[in-house]
């Protein structure tokens, strides 16, 4: 299992940081490789992500939401075994912290060499800067689910 941090400010509030990043539906406008997500239940995403080449499906589940402060998950079947968490960190009132862990399994020799080589951490870091540019440019979210899990 690998694991990868990374962090980035923001220059929104907390809540619309937040209010956005539980728009699973809007990753492909922000994510590398993603390219489609459906929010199948409140808790419940199927992801269909092209990467190198390779398309891969897979369910995710929201193991814990908490408004302005933190979304984890876990898959839960599919090709990708991966967990995290974002967690949401007010800095001032119009500034946020996102910061990003994630535990994985690479599957086989192209994605353990990939790791080694710093590709996710890579991927993760773009994912975040492309966030960044997308809310700030944007100003306020696209959407937003309050509930807590």
């Amino acid at each position: 299992m690998s694991q990868v941090e990374e962090s980035i400010e923001v220059d929104v509030p907390v809540r619309t940081a937040y209010n956005q990043w539980t728009q699973f539906e809007s990753f492909p406008e922000f994510m590398g490789g993603v390219e489609r997500i459906e929010q199948r239940t409140d808790t419940l995403t199927h992801w269909v992500t092209k990467i190198g080449g390779v398309q891969r499906e897979f369910d995710a589940e929201i193991t814990e939401q908490v408004p302005d402060e933190r979304v984890a998950w876990t898959t839960v079947n599919g090709e990708a075994r991966q967990a995290g968490v974002v967690t949401f960190h007010r800095l001032r009132d119009t500034t946020t912290k996102v910061m990003l862990q994630m535990d994985f399994d690479p599957d086989g020799p192209a994605e353990n060499v990939g790791d080694k080589l710093g590709f996710v951490k890579r991927q993760v870091s773009g994912d975040l800067k492309r966030f960044k540019e997308f809310i700030e440019q944007r100003g306020l979210e696209t959407g937003a689910w309050r509930g807590e899990v």
